[in-house]
């Protein structure tokens, strides 16, 4: 990589971010296509976020990836953003346009795009369960909603978080049953166990000491279990998905798809998703 004067800078902004496999993802693609991009990782702080982000476009950086746990909070910072994000109350993509910081969420069409090209999946009339309320998760519940599920659960330690996601995609989507459960709450495990497909949209499943959230005589061979974290590639919940026979995927092909969406975002070129999806499995593999 030939990084000069006129190498335009992209990157990610979050805390922690020591796992990103989104450099290695992002520059392969500018490698093959020949762009004078770099990527990197910024780490930022809650407190630092806001100068982070009005930084941007002093620093002549065309954008950035946003991730946890600043997905909700940079949106105070921008200064337009697109219907989606503005739907969902969330950003991961923030573009330096004319000076201006434009945010748009490309988390949701992702994962999407995962379920149906991975696992063979078409979510339309199913009943899902989203454990977490998040930025990732309001996404991934409002693609789901678009999709016209049967029934959502959402659950989150942060019961007023878990509450205001619920509400918000019920004021989108008014015919769809959504329902809220405590993780101590007797329906919870009821829930998941009636559920066609379960979605761990929370960070828990990073680390080796992590918990699993659920127990697993709660799950069935005929659930499809997505668990969005991708670093490590197998979760405790993946695991433990997969030791009960059920269809489950990691979040790589989130990751990557979410990521080609921001790509051409950024460069305005279509993104090359089998390189991008390459240099990933190598990083992973070494």
């Amino acid at each position: 990589m030939n990084i000069n004067a006129l190498t335009k800078i992209v990157g990610l902004i979050g805390y922690p971010i020591d796992y990103t496999l989104s450099p290695d993802m992002h520059n392969a693609a500018f490698k093959e296509l020949n762009l004078n991009f770099v990527y990197l990782p910024f780490r930022v702080k809650s407190e630092n976020l806001q100068s982070a982000i009005k930084g941007l476009p002093a620093l002549n950086i065309v954008g950035v990836n946003v991730t946890i746990p600043h997905k909700e909070l940079a949106m105070k910072y921008l200064d337009d953003f697109s219907l989606e994000a503005s739907m969902i109350g969330a950003v991961n993509t923030i573009c330096v346009q004319d000076g201006k910081l434009f945010g748009d969420n490309t988390d949701g069409k992702g994962f999407i795009a995962s379920l149906k090209e991975e696992l063979k999946v078409d979510p339309t009339d199913k009943k899902v369960f989203i454990l977490g309320a998040g930025g990732a998760a309001r996404a991934i519940g409002f693609s789901l909603a678009k999709l016209n599920v049967k029934r959502m659960t959402i659950t989150d330690i942060d019961i007023p978080r878990t509450e205001r996601l619920s509400a918000d995609i019920k004021h989108h989507f008014h015919e769809l049953r959504v329902d809220t459960v405590g993780l101590k709450d007797k329906e919870f495990g009821r829930n998941i166990s009636d559920c066609d497909i379960l979605i761990n949209a929370t960070p828990c499943g990073m680390h080796q000491d992590d918990p699993l959230l659920i127990n697993p005589d709660w799950v069935f061979s005929t659930h499809v279990v997505y668990d969005i974290i991708y670093n490590p590639p197998q979760t405790p919940l993946l695991k433990m998905a997969k030791e009960r026979g059920c269809l489950t995927q990691n979040g790589l092909g989130m990751l990557i798809h979410q990521g080609a969406l921001s790509f051409e975002l950024w460069t305005g070129e279509k993104a090359p998703v089998e390189v991008m999806r390459q240099a990933i499995k190598l990083k992973i593999k070494s």
